[in-house]
């Protein structure tokens, strides 16, 4: 019988300090349940992904400091940790086998990813070995994260005998990403005929949240234990070949996942980056309730601050709502009305403008307006101003440059606005009260920057709107694709050119967590100077 501790910790890039703390205390906390091997996740010392911190020499060198000092605290343990190995003047994605305060041997990652989210061979070089270790009559392979995927890693494993195989990774989330990897963990243990320990990181890092979701999976391809979800955790499970394990099922829905995603994401780039306290501008609709809704569950009442900011333009229910959602929450708030600055704005722009009707420009003044008024409040106070623009709105220009779109973090960024509304819901539902009153779900949308405005004035309706946006931004299909599907041909025509058009705002927003399996940023990098059409 083999004793095994998967170890799903929170490190923090560049935090080295912190993160040799937190690996010693797990190190300890396996010692105290008698594991055979504790194992940690992909570069746990200095976080991921570390991106051009990995250009920086003394970086490297601080990471093998600290990998000497974990050393050092191995006595009778043995531990395997991911770090950042250098060697011969390549750098390596690099886990070491340590035993009795000595290193055995250092695996390098084979297979290094380089689409989506993922840069690795901008830093590393790819190692071109793999070992096979013995340890208390137990025979194993380690591989790291992308490896495990490759079959041309699984074929060097093929007729090799090894009672289980480790996979240590650094996986971001993404909506029904834990059953991608468990069809990928399940097909590989089928292939060798192996056990296969997987331990995951977890939290956030700007724009990535990673679910932990460490598991087991046995040889004939079941899943047979696992770590909690968005939450650091220690897995020990014993290895008995002669045991037969209930095959699990991880229970997967939707918005509580995105909920869970999103609460773990705002609260370590908040607390990670130093913040306290946080402001949202409570417009009394259904995106800026979520995200204080979030931001209350995340970080405590205490520590979120509300700003309503009506115009002549806002409506008694929404002003009504906007306070209730605060007093819902337990928040402080205070209410701005932006008239007066609204007023001043145009008195002073009138002896430019004679000539020129109403438009988009005096709409624009007031988010504007709104967002100094945010911005002002977070030079004050200290607070960061959490965005609250969804990904339908963002994808289709629908929104404003240096007003609603200014914020350090944009919490519903990837979030499509029908799947703002199902969180909502599940926000009320898990609270057992309307925390998101009932009318702020059924009010029509509307920016309210001008009288009787609705969104559909300028957008199709979001059950119409998302499903294209899903398959033109995520899915890269063309609009004789997308037509082919049963929608309108003029109507994806017009969604494809608003998302073509405003890339040039999108390049301006604020980061923001990625839950789809293609968010803007680092996973879909267009142009802005482009004249290529469908």
């Amino acid at each position: 019988m083999f004793k095994i501790a998967l170890a799903q910790i929170n490190p923090c890039v560049g935090n080295l300090e912190k993160n040799y703390r937190k690996i010693i205390d797990y190190i300890s906390k396996a010692k105290k349940q008698k594991a055979d091997l504790i194992v940690f996740p992909e570069l746990a010392l200095v976080g991921y992904p570390p991106e051009d911190l990995l250009l920086k020499p003394h970086f490297i060198d601080q990471n093998l400091r600290y990998l000497k000092k974990i050393m050092g605290a191995c006595s009778g343990m043995t531990v395997l940790v991911g770090f950042v190995n250098r060697q011969k003047g390549k750098l390596y994605n690099a886990c070491a086998l340590i035993q009795d305060k000595k290193i055995i041997d250092i695996y390098h990652k084979i297979h290094l990813p380089n689409y989506e989210v993922f840069d690795e061979k901008r830093y590393f070089s790819s190692g071109d070995t793999l070992s096979l270790y013995s340890f208390k009559g137990y025979d194993f392979a380690i591989s790291i994260c992308q490896d495990i995927w490759e079959k041309t890693f699984l074929d060097s494993l093929r007729g090799k005998k090894i009672d289980f195989l480790i996979n240590i990774s650094a996986s971001p989330f993404h909506l029904r990403k834990v059953s991608v990897r468990e069809q990928i963990l399940t097909g590989a243990a089928k292939k060798l005929k192996t056990d296969i320990a997987y331990c995951n990181l977890v939290g956030g890092q700007d724009e990535l949240v990673f679910d932990g979701t460490s598991k087991i999976i046995a040889s004939g391809g079941q899943l047979i234990s696992y770590a909690g979800r968005f939450t650091e955790d220690l897995l020990v499970f014993k290895f008995n070949s002669k045991k037969k394990y209930p095959k699990l099922k991880i229970p997967i829905k939707e918005e509580e996942e995105a909920f869970a995603a999103l609460r773990l994401g705002l609260y370590d780039y908040t607390r990670k980056n130093g913040f306290k306290k946080v402001v949202v501008g409570i417009s009394g609709g259904i995106d800026s309730a979520v995200v204080a809704s979030l931001a209350q569950n995340a970080l405590g009442k205490n520590n979120v601050y509300g700003l309503i900011m009506p115009s002549r333009f806002t409506s008694k229910g929404t002003l009504a709502d906007a306070k209730k959602i605060c007093k819902n929450l337990g928040i402080k708030f205070s209410v701005v009305n932006i008239d007066g600055i609204l007023d001043s704005y145009i008195d002073e722009l009138k002896p430019y403008f004679t000539s020129k009707k109403k438009d988009k420009t005096e709409e624009n003044l007031q988010a504007r307006i709104r967002g100094n008024t945010l911005m002002a409040f977070s030079n004050k106070f200290g607070f960061l101003v959490l965005n609250t623009g969804n990904k339908s709105e963002l994808s289709c220009g629908y929104c404003t440059l240096y007003g609603d779109m200014v914020g350090g973090f944009g919490v519903l960024k990837d979030v499509p606005k029908m799947l703002v509304y199902k969180i909502a819901r599940y926000i009320n539902k898990t609270a057992k009260k309307d925390l998101i009153p009932r009318s702020v779900l059924q009010r029509e949308p509307s920016a309210e920057l001008k009288a009787n405005q609705k969104d559909t004035d300028s957008l199709p309706p979001y059950k119409l709107l998302d499903p294209i946006l899903k398959l033109y931004v995520e899915k890269d299909l063309s609009l004789e694709e997308i037509v082919k599907k049963g929608f309108d041909r003029k109507l994806v025509a017009k969604i494809i050119k608003l998302v073509d058009d405003n890339e040039y705002k999108r390049r301006q927003s604020p980061v923001g967590m990625k839950i789809t399996p293609k968010a803007f940023g680092k996973d879909r990098r267009m142009p802005i100077t482009n004249i290529f059409r469908y």
